[in-house]
């Protein structure tokens, strides 16, 4: 049987791919599955949709706190906020070079 790793928080790697995600996730949710289960009634849909449905919310939090989400959320940020910059000085450059602004300065 797999390491069980349940209620621990996932790993960088595991949240590197698509693919590792899914199965990092679906062990989880195995084992998940199995300790409920323990020889005894089966474990009905509505409990497994919600055990995936939590362990997507655990996949999502890890990804969006990973420091490659950091980073690429502020290269995002970055790109964004030059694009509104630009469209501003290109709507009033004629104006703020009429009042003495160069295009680079020395």
């Amino acid at each position: 049987m797999s390491e069980r790793k349940t209620g621990q928080p996932y790993s960088m790697e595991e949240i590197l791919s698509f693919d590792r995600i899914k199965r990092a996730m679906t062990n989880r949710i195995l084992d998940q599955i199995e300790d409920l289960w323990q020889g005894k009634e089966p474990v009905g849909a509505e409990q497994i949709s919600k055990i995936i449905s939590d362990e997507w919310q655990k996949v999502k939090e890890a990804v969006r706190s990973s420091p490659a989400a950091k980073a690429a959320f502020r290269k995002y940020l970055e790109r964004t906020v030059s694009e509104q910059i630009d469209k501003l000085v290109k709507e009033d450059r004629g104006e703020l070079e009429s009042l003495g602004v160069v295009e680079k300065s020395l």
